[in-house]
């Protein structure tokens, strides 16, 4: 099964992509440094307690004489951060990643650390799998426990929405119990990690986008693409509209408990403060393969959302690290 993908508010800024050819596709690592320096714009987006996300205090203690300076990150999830159908027909496409990504169309966190002097040359691991839910990502972490990240990135959970009842949804306590357990597994074999949660995209709004396209409609159709949200897309019957309303609000609580385990992890955890589920897209940012899954334009909308929250990182002073 297929997960979920990039969506609609105002705060979305413009990501127009360049056309792109096809690339080969060697999952694990991304090779292409980018020399010039790479900085990102304040989005002003708040975490959990009301806080500026960039503006978190960071304690005085050990650390890389150059501040924080990671050397191996890691992409842990589901399809999305594996660039599912981003250049090609139903396979990852991982050097087209938001996260640990080669292809400097899109700019991703991989390619942005190396513009910002940090030494990932190479050691880009992506580790996200389509089709990965909750119950995926401690497995996940223990992978990237074992290749000693220093930084991972987190996008799970469109595929706990995505089923074929909404009976089947995975409950929000569950949810949180495993990304919890996940993130302490992390931390028991990297204690020095740092970790970025991206909150789960408004399928609701995903749908409002491709309701109206024939080819859209086929695709979810034929490939029962998230029958949960997607099953009937033109009807208004009030069962179909509340349905629709039940798995937004299963999605919106799922961010919500992102936003509280990553609070509870402390200063070296930052949640995107709903940034990916209050995103404006349009449908150039989706994948002409099944409408759903982010096209490379849209990895390239992730990472310029997201990198600027946790790109103060790069500029704490030498001999700081967070708690």
């Amino acid at each position: 099964m297929l997960t979920g993908v990039v969506t609609l508010v105002a705060v979305c800024p413009a990501a127009p992509a360049r056309a792109a050819g096809p690339r080969p596709v060697e999952e694990g690592t991304a090779k292409r440094p980018v020399p010039a320096r790479v900085t990102g714009a304040r989005t002003g987006i708040r975490a959990a307690g009301g806080r500026p996300v960039a503006a978190r205090a960071v304690a005085a203690g050990r650390g890389a004489p150059a501040g924080w300076r990671p050397v191996v990150m890691v992409a842990v999830g589901d399809s999305i951060s594996s660039g599912f159908n981003a250049c090609g027909w139903y396979v990852p496409c991982p050097a087209r990643s938001w996260s640990t990504g080669d292809d400097e169309r899109v700019r991703s966190h991989y390619l942005r650390l190396l513009g910002g002097g940090a030494p990932v040359a190479g050691h880009g691991v992506n580790l996200a799998v389509p089709g990965a839910t909750s119950a995926d990502l401690a497995r996940q972490m223990a992978g990237a426990v074992a290749r000693r990240a220093d930084y991972v990135t987190v996008l799970v959970g469109a595929q706990d929405a995505c089923v074929a009842d909404e009976r089947q949804m995975t409950p929000v306590d569950v949810y949180r119990r495993r990304v919890a357990g996940a993130l302490e597994t992390l931390r028991a074999g990297r204690p020095d990690v740092r970790v970025f949660l991206a909150s789960i995209p408004d399928l609701r709004r995903l749908w409002q986008v491709g309701r109206n396209s024939v080819a859209a409609r086929a695709f979810w159709a034929v490939g029962r693409i998230c029958p949960s949200m997607l099953a009937r897309p033109r009807s208004t019957a009030p069962a179909d509209r509340e349905r629709r309303d039940r798995v937004r609000a299963r999605v919106a609580g799922y961010n919500s408990a992102l936003a509280q385990v990553c609070a509870a992890y402390g200063p070296a955890c930052r949640f995107d403060g709903n940034a990916l589920f209050d995103c404006r897209f349009t449908r150039d940012q989706l994948s002409k393969w099944d409408f759903f899954h982010p096209s490379a334009s849209g990895q390239r909308l992730i990472a310029q959302l997201t990198f600027p929250l946790i790109e103060d990182w790069l500029r704490e002073p030498a001999g700081e690290r967070v708690a």
